[in-house]
């Protein structure tokens, strides 16, 4: 793996502060407890009032806990894991690495963004620091030429690479169902804007994270090196925000919240997303991974002795 020790040193930051986040979100419970409050559009919002997330609606401040429960117990060891697989040359383990470190760039940009200002603000900047320029450099310790040729001929493109397309334009289409009603009754803003000064979830996942995964899905079903990068990374990335997502609607539910209909949708994208990352990685062709792997040390061992 290229960037190796750059990489491990970032992905050692990323756990150790991301434990610090998720312990504190998870266990504190100081402050007031729930009360209203009017927002500067005259809506009545119930605030959660109390721990790290007080100030936030009592509706999403326990999605944030449930999400900080998935990235404990299930985003950390996944990162780690990850990190001793891709450095004992397993090509599988790479994109494994690659798309857990997307999960906490994504998570922590949304922290940044979207939470109430809290004690832990510079945490999630540092958060979202590591975890972008160590997924930028795990992605580049990915190969980009001839990528198919990393994978058996039977890998199902168009099953995983489909769904990504699939999953895309459902979830686009159930967010413009939240935020189009308003602007055609010319009410404009939607009440799941809340106390808060916009959609922040729902304007990134429209601008960006969509249109990737129809982008890495489209590129895979018609087999292109890019597809076979993209998509692997994308859909573990998937897996586990899903996982995120499916802990939220559980969450919610228990509270008693109406969760139709993502109470259907998500667990089952959330489900569908493992098996098709389980299916790409499955399909790696591990000799051709480990020729190359050798190849990709000796070349560096010389640039390193020549210099």
């Amino acid at each position: 793996m290229r960037h190796a020790k750059t990489i491990t040193v970032l992905v050692l930051l990323i756990s150790l502060l991301a434990l610090a986040a998720t312990a504190t979100g998870i266990f504190t419970e100081e402050g007031p407890g729930a009360y209203a409050y009017t927002s500067i559009r005259g809506q009545e919002v119930l605030i959660y009032g109390k721990g790290l997330y007080q100030h936030m609606s009592a509706e999403v401040a326990p999605q944030g806990i449930a999400q900080d429960v998935v990235t404990l117990f299930i985003g950390i060891p996944l990162l780690l894991l990850s990190l001793v697989l891709s450095r004992r040359g397993s090509l599988a383990g790479s994109y494994l690495l690659t798309g857990t470190i997307g999960y906490f760039l994504v998570t922590y940009l949304f922290y940044t963004v979207m939470g109430m200002y809290n004690a832990l603000f510079l945490v999630y900047v540092a958060l979202l620091a590591a975890s972008f320029f160590g997924f930028i450099l795990a992605l580049r310790s990915l190969p980009s030429a001839n990528t198919n040729t990393y994978f058996h001929a039977h890998t199902p493109v168009k099953l995983a690479g489909g769904f990504l397309m699939i999953a895309a334009v459902a979830i686009g289409l159930l967010w413009l169902s939240i935020i189009v009603p308003p602007l055609a009754d010319g009410v404009v803003v939607p009440l799941q804007v809340e106390h808060y000064t916009t959609l922040v979830v729902q304007g990134l996942d429209l601008g960006i994270l969509l249109p990737a995964a129809f982008v890495a899905g489209r590129l895979l079903v018609h087999k292109y090196d890019a597809g076979y990068l993209l998509a692997p990374v994308y859909l573990v990335f998937l897996s586990i925000l899903m996982t995120a997502l499916t802990a939220k609607v559980i969450a919610m539910a228990l509270l008693g919240y109406n969760v139709f209909p993502v109470v259907i949708i998500i667990p089952l994208f959330n489900l569908t997303a493992i098996m098709c990352a389980v299916l790409l990685l499955r399909s790696i062709n591990k000799s051709k991974a480990v020729r190359v792997e050798t190849s990709a040390v000796a070349k560096s061992s010389k640039r390193t002795h020549s210099s």
